[in-house]
């Protein structure tokens, strides 16, 4: 029986895994989509466009999803998808930023707030934490990009703000206005990113316990599981030690 169990563990991971790939996928296709919609459907006309494709290359997403996402924003259809940025408190005082994308304005705040409200957040006013974060462009790149020294050197040339590199990545920001013409100045240098994306960079950072850390990560997972969230961003850290023990949970 320990083999069968193993297996149905193994079998329920799989699901899960492949749930998530296909709700990034979801996500991906609808910034496409709208992307496609607001410009051009060429990606080389439309630096949003360029930078959604890429960012689902990324992710693996396969071509013909992508030509299909493309497609369907000159189809002619029905859906027209609103961006909606909600500000709000987790526990411990967090400043929270959740970006969506939504056909229906009405469902995504009461799916958010009912997510704030059930992990003991405050959804406020837009504006009551924007204050508090800095929009920047990011560019990453992985550690096989090149040396740190190269990537820095690249990063300086091509107008780039700063670069931090570890084992994994190099990561590059940029003002948010530049955020184009960096990333298509290191693309010349060094070949297509993994992700080029604007984000909402905190100022300060929040420290939270272990309870309040493991509350504000359910809250996080609640959002990102909603098909209209786009992304989510906070200002909460926690300790090497406190996380080692939430993941080992």
């Amino acid at each position: 029986m320990a083999g069968h169990s193993q297996f149905k563990n193994i079998m329920h991971r799989k699901g899960a895994a492949d749930a998530r790939r296909s709700k990034i996928f979801s996500k991906l296709a609808k910034e496409i989509t709208v992307a496609a919609k607001l410009g051009a459907p060429d990606p080389a006309m439309n630096p949003r466009l360029r930078l959604a494709v890429q960012n689902a290359r990324a992710e693996n997403m396969p071509k013909d999803n992508i030509e299909r996402a493309i497609k369907k924003a000159s189809g002619g259809d029905d859906e027209n998808y609103e961006e909606i940025r909600y500000e709000g408190y987790g526990p411990g005082g967090v400043a929270m930023i959740v970006e969506a994308l939504t056909d229906n304005r009405n469902r995504t705040a009461a799916a958010v707030r009912s997510a704030f409200t059930k992990f003991g957040g405050t959804l406020g006013e837009t504006g009551s934490v924007a204050f508090m974060f800095d929009r920047i462009g990011q560019i990453t790149y992985p550690a096989s990009a090149g040396s740190a020294d190269t990537v820095l050197e690249a990063a300086i040339d091509a107008g780039a703000e700063d670069v931090e590199s570890d084992s994994e990545n190099h990561v590059v920001t940029a003002t948010f206005g530049d955020l184009g013409d960096v990333a298509k100045n290191l693309e010349e240098a060094l070949g297509e990113a993994e992700t080029v994306r604007a984000v909402w960079q905190p100022q300060t950072m929040t420290e939270l316990d272990e309870d309040k850390a493991a509350t504000m990560m359910k809250l996080v997972s609640a959002l990102e599981d909603d098909d209209d969230v786009q992304a989510v961003y906070s200002n909460f850290e926690v300790s090497d030690e406190v996380m080692e023990r939430l993941t080992a949970a």
